[in-house]
Protein backbone atom coordinates (compact mmCIF):
# COMPACT_ATOMS: atom_id res chain seq x y z
CA UNK A 1 0.00 0.00 0.00
CA UNK A 2 1.24 3.49 -0.85
CA UNK A 3 1.93 5.78 2.09
CA UNK A 4 0.32 8.97 0.84
CA UNK A 5 2.03 11.15 3.46
CA UNK A 6 5.36 10.59 1.72
CA UNK A 7 4.04 12.43 -1.33
CA UNK A 8 3.83 15.65 0.67
CA UNK A 9 7.59 16.13 0.97
CA UNK A 10 9.30 18.14 -1.79
CA UNK A 11 11.49 15.22 -2.79
CA UNK A 12 8.62 12.75 -2.95
CA UNK A 13 6.42 15.18 -4.86
CA UNK A 14 9.17 15.58 -7.42
CA UNK A 15 9.66 11.82 -7.47
CA UNK A 16 5.98 11.08 -8.14
CA UNK A 17 7.05 10.02 -11.60
CA UNK A 18 8.85 7.08 -10.04
CA UNK A 19 5.86 5.57 -8.27
CA UNK A 20 4.86 2.13 -9.49
CA UNK A 21 1.21 2.79 -10.25
CA UNK A 22 0.72 0.88 -13.50
CA UNK A 23 -2.19 -1.20 -12.11
CA UNK A 24 -4.14 2.03 -11.56
CA UNK A 25 -4.26 3.04 -15.24
CA UNK A 26 -7.82 3.44 -16.51
CA UNK A 27 -8.82 0.82 -19.03
CA UNK A 28 -10.95 3.22 -21.05
CA UNK A 29 -9.86 6.76 -20.23
CA UNK A 30 -11.63 8.29 -23.21
CA UNK A 31 -15.02 6.69 -22.66
CA UNK A 32 -17.87 8.68 -21.09
CA UNK A 33 -19.47 7.62 -17.85
CA UNK A 34 -23.01 8.57 -16.94
CA UNK A 35 -23.80 12.00 -18.35
CA UNK A 36 -20.20 12.67 -19.43
CA UNK A 37 -19.07 13.36 -22.98
CA UNK A 38 -16.77 11.33 -25.22
CA UNK A 39 -13.43 12.86 -26.18
CA UNK A 40 -14.37 12.53 -29.87
CA UNK A 41 -18.01 13.68 -29.57
CA UNK A 42 -19.43 15.95 -32.30
CA UNK A 43 -18.33 19.51 -31.50
CA UNK A 44 -21.87 20.85 -31.47
CA UNK A 45 -22.66 18.34 -28.73
CA UNK A 46 -19.57 19.45 -26.80
CA UNK A 47 -20.58 23.12 -27.05
CA UNK A 48 -24.15 22.37 -25.97
CA UNK A 49 -23.09 20.37 -22.94
CA UNK A 50 -20.36 22.88 -21.99
CA UNK A 51 -22.76 25.80 -21.66
CA UNK A 52 -23.46 26.45 -17.99
CA UNK A 53 -20.57 24.32 -16.72
CA UNK A 54 -17.95 25.53 -14.26
CA UNK A 55 -14.28 24.85 -15.04
CA UNK A 56 -11.66 24.87 -12.29
CA UNK A 57 -8.28 25.40 -13.98
CA UNK A 58 -5.27 24.55 -11.80
CA UNK A 59 -2.49 26.78 -13.13
CA UNK A 60 0.76 28.18 -11.80
CA UNK A 61 0.12 31.69 -10.46
CA UNK A 62 3.62 33.06 -9.93
CA UNK A 63 3.52 35.77 -12.61
CA UNK A 64 1.12 38.71 -12.77
CA UNK A 65 1.03 38.89 -16.58
CA UNK A 66 0.16 35.19 -16.85
CA UNK A 67 -2.57 35.59 -14.25
CA UNK A 68 -3.93 38.55 -16.21
CA UNK A 69 -3.99 36.47 -19.39
CA UNK A 70 -5.91 33.67 -17.69
CA UNK A 71 -8.31 36.31 -16.39
CA UNK A 72 -8.91 37.45 -19.97
CA UNK A 73 -9.55 33.83 -21.03
CA UNK A 74 -12.05 33.50 -18.20
CA UNK A 75 -13.97 36.57 -19.40
CA UNK A 76 -13.95 35.41 -23.02
CA UNK A 77 -15.19 31.87 -22.45
CA UNK A 78 -17.99 33.19 -20.26
CA UNK A 79 -19.13 35.61 -22.96
CA UNK A 80 -18.72 33.24 -25.89
CA UNK A 81 -19.62 29.84 -24.45
CA UNK A 82 -21.40 30.41 -21.14
CA UNK A 83 -18.57 28.76 -19.20
CA UNK A 84 -17.55 29.95 -15.73
CA UNK A 85 -13.76 29.54 -15.59
CA UNK A 86 -11.99 29.83 -12.22
CA UNK A 87 -8.21 30.11 -11.99
CA UNK A 88 -7.21 27.76 -9.17
CA UNK A 89 -3.87 29.37 -8.39
CA UNK A 90 -1.05 26.97 -7.60
CA UNK A 91 2.66 27.25 -6.92
CA UNK A 92 3.43 23.58 -7.63
CA UNK A 93 1.59 21.34 -10.10
CA UNK A 94 2.72 18.31 -8.11
CA UNK A 95 0.24 19.32 -5.41
CA UNK A 96 -2.58 18.94 -7.94
CA UNK A 97 -1.16 15.56 -8.96
CA UNK A 98 -1.23 14.50 -5.31
CA UNK A 99 -4.88 15.55 -5.00
CA UNK A 100 -5.79 13.53 -8.11
CA UNK A 101 -3.87 10.52 -6.84
CA UNK A 102 -5.80 10.64 -3.57
CA UNK A 103 -9.04 10.76 -5.59
CA UNK A 104 -7.92 7.78 -7.66
CA UNK A 105 -6.99 5.63 -4.70
CA UNK A 106 -10.20 6.53 -2.87
CA UNK A 107 -12.38 5.65 -5.87
CA UNK A 108 -13.55 9.19 -6.69
CA UNK A 109 -13.96 8.61 -10.42
CA UNK A 110 -16.22 11.59 -11.19
CA UNK A 111 -17.15 14.96 -9.76
CA UNK A 112 -13.49 15.90 -9.32
CA UNK A 113 -12.33 19.25 -8.00
CA UNK A 114 -10.12 20.04 -11.00
CA UNK A 115 -11.25 20.20 -14.64
CA UNK A 116 -8.13 21.50 -16.39
CA UNK A 117 -4.42 21.50 -15.49
CA UNK A 118 -1.48 23.52 -16.81
CA UNK A 119 1.09 20.78 -17.08
CA UNK A 120 4.24 19.42 -18.70
CA UNK A 121 7.41 17.50 -17.96
CA UNK A 122 7.73 15.18 -15.00
CA UNK A 123 4.23 16.03 -13.76
CA UNK A 124 2.67 14.94 -17.04
CA UNK A 125 4.59 11.68 -17.13
CA UNK A 126 3.65 10.91 -13.53
CA UNK A 127 -0.01 11.70 -14.20
CA UNK A 128 -0.11 9.65 -17.40
CA UNK A 129 1.57 6.64 -15.79
CA UNK A 130 -0.84 6.80 -12.85
CA UNK A 131 -3.96 7.03 -15.03
CA UNK A 132 -4.82 10.48 -13.74
CA UNK A 133 -5.63 11.99 -17.15
CA UNK A 134 -8.64 11.76 -19.46
CA UNK A 135 -8.38 11.33 -23.20
CA UNK A 136 -6.95 11.17 -25.73
CA UNK A 137 -8.66 14.42 -26.69
CA UNK A 138 -6.19 16.89 -28.23
CA UNK A 139 -6.44 15.73 -31.86
CA UNK A 140 -10.24 15.94 -31.69
CA UNK A 141 -10.22 19.69 -30.97
CA UNK A 142 -11.36 21.75 -33.98
CA UNK A 143 -8.32 24.03 -33.78
CA UNK A 144 -5.87 21.11 -33.75
CA UNK A 145 -5.56 21.43 -37.54
CA UNK A 146 -3.71 24.73 -37.01
CA UNK A 147 -1.10 23.30 -34.62
CA UNK A 148 2.49 23.18 -35.89
CA UNK A 149 3.34 19.56 -35.16
CA UNK A 150 5.99 19.42 -37.90
CA UNK A 151 7.88 22.58 -37.01
CA UNK A 152 7.66 21.97 -33.25
CA UNK A 153 8.19 18.26 -32.53
CA UNK A 154 8.01 18.90 -28.78
CA UNK A 155 4.25 19.35 -29.25
CA UNK A 156 3.87 15.60 -29.71
CA UNK A 157 6.32 14.61 -27.00
CA UNK A 158 6.63 16.01 -23.51
CA UNK A 159 10.23 15.88 -22.28
CA UNK A 160 10.79 13.05 -24.85
CA UNK A 161 7.67 11.12 -23.70
CA UNK A 162 4.92 10.76 -26.37
CA UNK A 163 1.81 12.47 -25.03
CA UNK A 164 -0.59 10.58 -27.36
CA UNK A 165 -3.22 13.32 -27.26
CA UNK A 166 -3.64 13.38 -23.46
CA UNK A 167 -2.63 17.04 -23.34
CA UNK A 168 -3.22 19.99 -25.67
CA UNK A 169 -0.38 22.46 -26.38
CA UNK A 170 -0.88 26.13 -25.67
CA UNK A 171 2.57 27.70 -25.57
CA UNK A 172 6.31 27.38 -26.12
CA UNK A 173 9.19 28.24 -23.81
CA UNK A 174 12.92 28.68 -24.27
CA UNK A 175 15.61 29.59 -21.77
CA UNK A 176 16.56 33.22 -22.44
CA UNK A 177 19.07 35.49 -20.67
CA UNK A 178 18.85 39.28 -20.33
CA UNK A 179 20.82 42.23 -18.90
CA UNK A 180 21.02 46.02 -18.96
CA UNK A 181 23.34 46.97 -21.81
CA UNK A 182 23.77 50.47 -20.35
CA UNK A 183 25.73 49.03 -17.42
CA UNK A 184 28.69 48.08 -19.59
CA UNK A 185 28.05 44.39 -18.97
CA UNK A 186 29.52 41.96 -21.49
CA UNK A 187 27.47 38.87 -20.65
CA UNK A 188 28.81 35.32 -20.90
CA UNK A 189 27.65 33.43 -23.97
CA UNK A 190 28.35 29.88 -22.82
CA UNK A 191 27.88 27.90 -19.62
CA UNK A 192 31.64 27.63 -19.18
CA UNK A 193 31.98 31.40 -19.59
CA UNK A 194 29.53 31.97 -16.72
CA UNK A 195 32.09 30.54 -14.30
CA UNK A 196 34.80 32.88 -15.59
CA UNK A 197 32.43 35.87 -15.61
CA UNK A 198 31.21 35.19 -12.07
CA UNK A 199 34.81 34.96 -10.84
CA UNK A 200 35.45 38.41 -12.32
CA UNK A 201 32.13 39.80 -11.06
CA UNK A 202 31.56 38.14 -7.68
CA UNK A 203 28.05 38.39 -6.30
CA UNK A 204 26.53 39.69 -9.56
CA UNK A 205 24.87 36.48 -10.77
CA UNK A 206 22.70 33.75 -9.30
CA UNK A 207 19.93 31.35 -10.26
CA UNK A 208 16.73 30.11 -8.57
CA UNK A 209 17.02 27.11 -6.29
CA UNK A 210 15.66 23.88 -7.76
CA UNK A 211 12.98 22.56 -7.90
CA UNK A 212 11.95 25.97 -9.32
CA UNK A 213 11.51 25.23 -13.02
CA UNK A 214 13.81 28.03 -14.20
CA UNK A 215 16.49 27.01 -11.71
CA UNK A 216 16.48 23.33 -12.63
CA UNK A 217 16.48 24.28 -16.31
CA UNK A 218 19.72 26.22 -15.74
CA UNK A 219 21.14 23.04 -14.18
CA UNK A 220 20.00 20.99 -17.18
CA UNK A 221 21.48 23.59 -19.52
CA UNK A 222 24.79 23.17 -17.70
CA UNK A 223 24.49 19.39 -17.98
CA UNK A 224 24.34 19.75 -21.76
CA UNK A 225 27.71 21.51 -21.61
CA UNK A 226 29.48 18.82 -19.63
CA UNK A 227 27.95 15.54 -20.73
CA UNK A 228 29.92 13.60 -23.31
CA UNK A 229 27.06 11.64 -24.87
CA UNK A 230 23.96 13.82 -25.21
CA UNK A 231 21.91 10.95 -26.61
CA UNK A 232 21.50 9.48 -23.11
CA UNK A 233 19.47 12.55 -22.08
CA UNK A 234 16.55 11.33 -24.19
CA UNK A 235 16.42 8.12 -22.18
CA UNK A 236 15.59 7.35 -18.54
CA UNK A 237 18.42 7.87 -16.07
CA UNK A 238 20.57 4.85 -15.36
CA UNK A 239 20.96 5.22 -11.60
CA UNK A 240 24.25 3.34 -11.45
CA UNK A 241 25.77 5.71 -14.02
CA UNK A 242 24.31 8.96 -12.65
CA UNK A 243 27.20 9.88 -10.28
CA UNK A 244 29.79 9.38 -12.99
CA UNK A 245 27.69 11.09 -15.66
CA UNK A 246 27.15 14.21 -13.53
CA UNK A 247 30.55 14.45 -11.84
CA UNK A 248 31.77 17.28 -14.12
CA UNK A 249 28.44 19.10 -13.63
CA UNK A 250 28.78 19.19 -9.83
CA UNK A 251 32.44 20.17 -10.11
CA UNK A 252 31.31 23.13 -12.21
CA UNK A 253 28.73 24.26 -9.64
CA UNK A 254 31.15 23.70 -6.76
CA UNK A 255 33.48 26.20 -8.43
CA UNK A 256 30.71 28.59 -9.52
CA UNK A 257 28.77 28.94 -6.27
CA UNK A 258 31.33 30.82 -4.15
CA UNK A 259 31.23 33.64 -6.74
CA UNK A 260 27.45 33.92 -6.84
CA UNK A 261 25.15 36.32 -4.99
CA UNK A 262 25.64 35.80 -1.24
CA UNK A 263 28.50 33.48 -1.99
CA UNK A 264 26.14 30.75 -3.15
CA UNK A 265 24.89 30.26 0.43
CA UNK A 266 21.35 31.32 -0.56
CA UNK A 267 19.35 31.32 -3.78
CA UNK A 268 16.24 33.19 -4.96
CA UNK A 269 13.11 31.01 -4.78
CA UNK A 270 11.87 31.57 -8.35
CA UNK A 271 12.44 33.42 -11.60
CA UNK A 272 10.18 36.42 -10.80
CA UNK A 273 12.45 37.05 -7.81
CA UNK A 274 15.47 36.68 -10.08
CA UNK A 275 14.05 39.35 -12.40
CA UNK A 276 13.31 41.57 -9.39
CA UNK A 277 16.96 41.29 -8.36
CA UNK A 278 17.96 42.61 -11.78
CA UNK A 279 15.41 45.42 -11.42
CA UNK A 280 16.93 46.31 -8.04
CA UNK A 281 20.47 46.06 -9.50
CA UNK A 282 21.41 43.36 -7.02
CA UNK A 283 22.59 41.30 -9.99
CA UNK A 284 23.63 42.02 -13.58
CA UNK A 285 22.12 39.06 -15.47
CA UNK A 286 18.79 37.26 -15.18
CA UNK A 287 17.03 34.62 -17.22
CA UNK A 288 13.58 33.26 -17.87
CA UNK A 289 11.84 30.49 -19.76
CA UNK A 290 9.95 33.18 -21.68
CA UNK A 291 11.86 34.76 -24.61
CA UNK A 292 9.77 37.93 -24.19
CA UNK A 293 10.32 38.33 -20.45
CA UNK A 294 12.65 41.31 -20.88
CA UNK A 295 10.32 42.93 -23.40
CA UNK A 296 7.24 42.71 -21.18
CA UNK A 297 9.26 43.95 -18.19
CA UNK A 298 10.36 47.01 -20.19
CA UNK A 299 6.79 47.65 -21.36
CA UNK A 300 5.63 47.45 -17.73
CA UNK A 301 8.30 49.92 -16.63
CA UNK A 302 10.13 47.33 -14.53
CA UNK A 303 13.34 47.30 -16.56
CA UNK A 304 15.01 50.07 -18.59
CA UNK A 305 14.70 50.28 -22.37
CA UNK A 306 18.41 49.44 -22.60
CA UNK A 307 17.68 45.87 -21.48
CA UNK A 308 18.71 43.24 -24.04
CA UNK A 309 17.97 39.51 -24.30
CA UNK A 310 20.08 36.75 -25.81
CA UNK A 311 20.37 32.99 -26.32
CA UNK A 312 23.55 31.14 -25.39
CA UNK A 313 25.88 30.06 -28.17
CA UNK A 314 24.87 26.59 -29.30
CA UNK A 315 21.26 27.05 -28.23
CA UNK A 316 19.19 26.75 -25.07
CA UNK A 317 16.57 24.35 -23.77
CA UNK A 318 13.11 24.67 -25.30
CA UNK A 319 9.86 22.95 -24.45
CA UNK A 320 6.10 23.10 -24.94
CA UNK A 321 3.59 23.58 -22.16
CA UNK A 322 0.13 22.06 -22.26
CA UNK A 323 -3.27 21.74 -20.66
CA UNK A 324 -4.70 18.35 -19.65
CA UNK A 325 -8.05 17.13 -18.34
CA UNK A 326 -8.12 14.97 -15.17
CA UNK A 327 -9.69 11.51 -15.31
CA UNK A 328 -12.49 12.57 -12.93
CA UNK A 329 -13.10 16.14 -14.14
CA UNK A 330 -16.67 17.23 -13.45
CA UNK A 331 -16.85 19.48 -16.54
CA UNK A 332 -15.06 17.64 -19.32
CA UNK A 333 -17.11 19.24 -22.11
CA UNK A 334 -16.34 22.77 -20.90
CA UNK A 335 -12.67 21.83 -20.40
CA UNK A 336 -12.54 20.75 -24.05
CA UNK A 337 -14.02 24.08 -25.12
CA UNK A 338 -11.48 26.03 -23.06
CA UNK A 339 -8.59 23.95 -24.43
CA UNK A 340 -9.82 24.61 -27.97
CA UNK A 341 -10.20 28.34 -27.31
CA UNK A 342 -6.60 28.46 -26.05
CA UNK A 343 -5.58 27.21 -29.53
CA UNK A 344 -7.59 29.85 -31.38
CA UNK A 345 -5.56 32.39 -33.39
CA UNK A 346 -7.03 35.20 -31.29
CA UNK A 347 -6.01 33.64 -27.96
CA UNK A 348 -2.61 32.54 -29.27
CA UNK A 349 -1.82 35.98 -30.73
CA UNK A 350 -2.80 37.74 -27.53
CA UNK A 351 -0.55 35.40 -25.57
CA UNK A 352 2.30 35.97 -28.05
CA UNK A 353 2.07 39.76 -27.73
CA UNK A 354 5.30 40.83 -25.94
CA UNK A 355 3.42 43.71 -24.37
CA UNK A 356 1.11 41.27 -22.57
CA UNK A 357 2.90 37.91 -22.10
CA UNK A 358 5.07 37.13 -25.12
CA UNK A 359 4.63 33.35 -24.95
CA UNK A 360 5.47 31.91 -28.42
CA UNK A 361 2.64 30.32 -30.35
CA UNK A 362 2.16 26.62 -31.05
CA UNK A 363 0.29 27.36 -34.29
CA UNK A 364 1.57 26.97 -37.84
CA UNK A 365 1.21 30.47 -39.27
CA UNK A 366 1.12 29.08 -42.80
CA UNK A 367 -2.04 27.13 -41.88
CA UNK A 368 -3.89 30.30 -40.88
CA UNK A 369 -6.17 32.51 -42.91
CA UNK A 370 -4.51 35.83 -43.89
CA UNK A 371 -6.51 37.80 -41.33
CA UNK A 372 -5.39 35.46 -38.55
CA UNK A 373 -1.79 35.33 -39.75
CA UNK A 374 -1.73 39.13 -39.54
CA UNK A 375 -2.50 38.90 -35.80
CA UNK A 376 1.04 37.52 -35.39
CA UNK A 377 2.96 39.33 -38.12
CA UNK A 378 1.65 42.65 -36.81
CA UNK A 379 2.97 42.06 -33.29
CA UNK A 380 5.74 44.47 -32.26
CA UNK A 381 9.35 43.32 -32.60
CA UNK A 382 11.03 45.14 -29.74
CA UNK A 383 14.74 45.62 -29.11
CA UNK A 384 14.36 43.49 -25.98
CA UNK A 385 13.48 40.30 -27.89
CA UNK A 386 16.26 37.80 -28.64
CA UNK A 387 17.39 37.31 -32.22
CA UNK A 388 14.97 35.01 -34.10
CA UNK A 389 17.83 33.08 -35.69
CA UNK A 390 19.31 32.40 -32.26
CA UNK A 391 15.95 31.14 -30.96
CA UNK A 392 15.98 28.56 -33.74
CA UNK A 393 18.91 26.88 -31.97
CA UNK A 394 16.90 24.89 -29.46
CA UNK A 395 17.94 22.01 -27.23
CA UNK A 396 15.44 19.32 -26.32
CA UNK A 397 14.31 18.76 -22.76
CA UNK A 398 15.89 15.64 -21.25
CA UNK A 399 13.72 12.71 -20.20
CA UNK A 400 11.69 13.58 -17.05
CA UNK A 401 13.76 11.22 -14.90
CA UNK A 402 16.74 13.57 -15.35
CA UNK A 403 14.68 16.39 -13.87
CA UNK A 404 13.84 14.29 -10.82
CA UNK A 405 17.37 13.00 -10.22
CA UNK A 406 19.00 16.39 -10.78
CA UNK A 407 16.64 18.09 -8.32
CA UNK A 408 17.32 15.46 -5.67
CA UNK A 409 21.09 15.59 -6.23
CA UNK A 410 21.17 19.41 -6.20
CA UNK A 411 19.16 19.62 -2.99
CA UNK A 412 21.30 16.99 -1.30
CA UNK A 413 24.45 18.86 -2.25
CA UNK A 414 23.52 22.53 -1.91
CA UNK A 415 20.22 23.04 -0.05
CA UNK A 416 20.75 24.57 3.38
Amino acid sequence: MIDMTTLLTPTRRQALIGLSLAPLVLSACGQPTGAEIAANAPWDDVLSKARGQDVNWAAWAGDAKINAYIGWVSSEVRLRFGIALTHVKTNDTANTMHQLLVDKLSGRTDGGRTDLIWINGENFTAALDAGLLWGPFAQHLPHWSMVDTKGNPSILTDFTVPNNGYESPWGMAQLTFFYDSANGVSPPRTIAAFSEWAASHPGRFTYPAPPDFAGITFVKQALYAFITDRSILSKPVVKADFPRTTAALWAYFDALHPNLWRGGRAFPPDYPTLRQMLEDRETDIAFSFNPAEASTAVTSGLLPATTRAYILDGGTIQNTHFVAIPFNAAAKAAALVVANFLLSPEAQARKADPRLWGDPTVLDLHALAPVDRARFTDLPNTAQLPDAAALAHALAEPHPSWHVHLVEAWRARYAT
